[in-house]
């Protein structure tokens, strides 16, 4: 029986060590993520990190976390309006015909370059 104790008792300790470890790299990204913080501030929030793990991880969660959320949305390119997000089109062109002609086009208007214009009809005629 003690056998099975030990066992579950270092699971509970590897479960506890794995989120310990993804909130301390949340904190470490959103750290490096801020803009508004200087670097020497970004150096001693590194450094309590470092010899004071879980009090400064806690004390960061705390002090800013309520802007941990925006950052994070910031930086996945959708601002506070969801609905704003449009994704790009989906170009589906089944022949290569439409698939030369739009290179024709792009080459007129001059986005690509002759040698690209060359290389996208061999790859429509492959």
């Amino acid at each position: 029986m003690n056998s099975f104790s030990d066992f579950f008792l270092l699971l509970v300790w590897a479960f506890v060590f794995t989120c310990y470890l993804i909130v301390l790299f949340q904190i470490l990204v959103d750290i490096f993520r801020d803009h508004d913080l200087s670097g020497w501030w970004k150096a001693v929030w590194v450094i309590f990190l470092i010899i004071v793990p879980i009090l400064s991880a806690l004390i960061y969660v705390i002090a800013r976390g309520s802007g941990m959320a925006e950052r994070h949305l910031v930086a996945q390119g959708r601002s506070q309006h969801p609905e704003a997000y449009v994704p790009p089109p989906v170009i589906s062109m089944a022949n290569p015909a439409d698939q030369i002609a739009s290179a024709k086009t792009l080459l007129d208007q001059g986005a690509i370059t002759q040698a690209e214009f060359d290389q996208l009809k061999q790859k429509a005629m492959a």
